[in-house]
């Protein structure tokens, strides 16, 4: 535990660690280590890793502030970006998957970035090509050129970023190459990053390019929790390229499936949108669609 702080009445913070109930709270005044309210468990609230809270004099945290995103698994909050780590090749990307996890960032208000790795193996153009063309911003990560990995810190100073991706992209070696002093083990998130042999599951913040990343869980745990509470008309929105063509339908209340008349089906249809990326929304909009009606 940190030592204790001087805090004035009603700090305000924001945790950068929760571990077993416990969670470390970065304030103006210091860095302390605290735990909530008993009335939030009551509640069934629980406070996030990101959180800005408000703590009392006995350094407790006594309210959360309101949170403009979050992420369930980890459970973070206030996230500024969310770096999509795949390969170029070997393992190929999920486009299916990924596009699906790059609507949800976009569905929570938070930015997301592409990083491709293995560019010496292949050059990544067709990716970088697919989702510049989509409205995603795409980064190249090439370890020949310093310049690449520089661009990515950059984008991670002064932010709150989560970094995820399947095993075997590179998210070590990139890690390393971003802030070398971490020394991650290849292949595998050590504990440095909460993600070590810890029989108490820690979630943390960690400074990183001058910003902090989140620790972070590959793409199979985020799509379990994370497209589970989308509102189908709002998912359309979550794709940048299919913004010049709403509203032009034929019907105002298409769902831009398979309608006639459905601006955005044209565009598929003529190119201008990838059918990957109209695969993806037809299956989040009808997962969507199918949840709702079994709710009701």
């Amino acid at each position: 535990m940190t030592s204790p702080v001087a805090l004035p009445q009603q700090a305000q913070g924001r945790i950068i660690t929760s571990v077993g109930g416990l969670y470390t709270v970065e304030t103006s005044s210091g860095i302390c280590t605290c735990k909530a309210r008993g009335v939030f468990r009551k509640k069934g609230i629980v406070p996030y890793v990101g959180d800005y809270v408000r703590l009392s004099e006995e350094q407790v945290i006594a309210e959360i502030l309101p949170r403009r995103n979050h992420i369930l698994r980890p459970p973070v909050a206030n996230l500024d970006q969310i770096l999509f780590v795949v390969s170029s090749c070997s393992p190929a990307p999920n486009l299916l998957l990924l596009d699906s996890f790059l609507a949800v960032a976009i569905y929570q208000d938070i930015h997301p970035i592409l990083v491709v790795t293995k560019v010496d193996l292949d050059s990544g153009s067709s990716l970088q090509k697919l989702y510049t063309q989509a409205g995603i911003e795409v980064l190249l990560a090439d370890y020949g050129r310093a310049d690449t990995i520089r661009a990515i810190a950059r984008r991670l100073s002064g932010k709150i970023s989560m970094m995820t991706g399947n095993s075997g992209v590179g998210k070590s070696t990139l890690l390393n190459a971003i802030e070398p002093s971490l020394c991650l083990p290849v292949g595998e998130i050590s504990e440095k990053l909460g993600r070590g042999r810890h029989t108490t599951r820690q979630v943390q913040l960690f400074p990183c390019a001058g910003g902090y990343l989140a620790d972070t869980p590959g793409f199979s745990t985020f799509e379990v929790e994370q497209y589970l509470h989308m509102e189908k008309e709002r998912i359309a929105n979550c794709f940048p390229e299919f913004q010049p063509y709403l509203g032009r339908c034929r019907f105002h209340d298409c769902a831009h499936v398979c309608e006639k008349g459905c601006a955005v089906v044209e565009a598929v249809q003529h190119g201008d949108i990838a059918k990957s990326r109209h695969d993806a929304y037809i299956a989040l909009y009808q997962a969507a669609k199918q949840r709702k009606a079994w709710e009701t």
